[in-house]
């Protein structure tokens, strides 16, 4: 309808102008640990492979980068990051601050459709250093299994993490208003995580292979542990009004070791040692990270969990699970 100005003895119409039209080049953006930065798929952003402290191992095949969703594809995980790293906190981690205030500049540049979140492993779960007491559980033959001590404690960890998660994506939510989105512009989304392990190893030579597990440890992390994380960011995402994507079986029967030879087919790495990291990293290389790729989707795990994530991004629904079809590829299977 049109404003009416007078002007002389005549009425001219003025058409009110339309609403500006966001030109702003699109973009999908991840959060959260090494999981979602792409450890374990090689090709590391240069600057994210020790070099001055920095361990984040943003890589290049990082499953964001795998998407087919917008103009610009961006990663602000980083490897070993909890709730607290992704959220507003003044946080530093491997010298980088809060992945939520950095979410801001990256809003007001772009015009960002989805954000997806992949955290909690690194708060209370412990999962990095749950791997490494399997680990020490099969070196010692005569020790305790690290399925008993998980029995006892994997309840609580999951019921500890939870609200951390949560204050996480609430701060998620606070950083797209800032950067002035409604939160129906964009799509929220959180990710549990894909079992890197199971216990369909060849009895005798799975531990020399690079899966130096007990099968009944790799079992109970496969069929109880995992899925019950699965289920306690599934919770998380309900409560905080976000969508859910479900990983936990994205890997099944492509876990570490569960061929012959890690490279027909696998989409985890086996226990990998990096020397390189020696170069990239100097002496602070010495210890985990020179293994921190260890049991980590690999680039060809990526590519099938980027696919998967651009499924359900472009079906719109609630949550779905990643599962592989008949194709041999991930799909969101609601």
């Amino acid at each position: 309808m049109g404003a009416l100005l007078l002007a002389g003895t005549s009425l001219l119409a003025v058409p009110i102008t339309a609403a500006a039209v966001d030109d702003r080049p699109t973009a999908v953006v991840s959060l959260g640990d090494s999981a979602i930065s792409g450890e374990g798929a090689g090709s590391y952003e240069p600057g994210t492979e020790g070099e001055n402290g920095n361990w984040c191992h943003r890589s290049t095949r990082a499953l964001i980068h795998r998407t087919q969703l917008a103009d610009r594809t961006i990663n602000l995980a980083c490897s070993g990051a909890d709730s607290a790293n992704v959220s507003l906190a003044d946080t530093v981690h491997y010298t980088e601050g809060s992945q939520a205030r950095r979410l801001i500049d990256v809003a007001r540049q772009y015009r960002v459709t989805a954000v997806v979140v992949q955290v909690g492993a690194n708060d209370d779960v412990r999962f990095a250093d749950t791997m490494v007491d399997c680990v020490a559980a099969w070196v010692n033959p005569f020790g305790s299994s690290c399925r008993s001590k998980l029995e006892r404690e994997w309840p609580g960890r999951l019921t500890a993490m939870a609200p951390k998660v949560e204050n996480a994506l609430r701060d998620v939510r606070a950083a797209m208003t800032q950067a002035g989105y409604t939160d129906s512009a964009y799509q929220l989304i959180l990710t549990s995580y894909a079992s890197p392990v199971t216990e369909k190893m060849d009895r005798f030579r799975h531990g020399p292979q690079g899966c130096p597990l007990r099968l009944a440890d790799a079992g109970y992390g496969r069929t109880v542990a995992v899925p019950q994380l699965s289920e306690a960011l599934r919770g998380v995402a309900t409560r905080s009004g976000v969508k859910f994507l479900d990983f936990s079986r994205a890997t099944e029967n492509r876990e570490a070791c569960s061929k012959g030879d890690s490279s027909t087919g696998e989409w985890q790495r086996r226990l990998t040692v990096d020397p390189y990291a020696l170069v990239s990293g100097g002496l602070d290389a010495i210890g985990i990270h020179m293994a921190q790729q260890s049991f980590h989707p690999n680039a060809a795990g990526h590519d099938e969990l980027g696919r998967c994530v651009t499924e359900f991004v472009n079906a719109g629904t609630g949550s779905a699970r990643c599962l592989a079809g008949a194709d041999g590829h991930l799909h969101a299977v609601p």
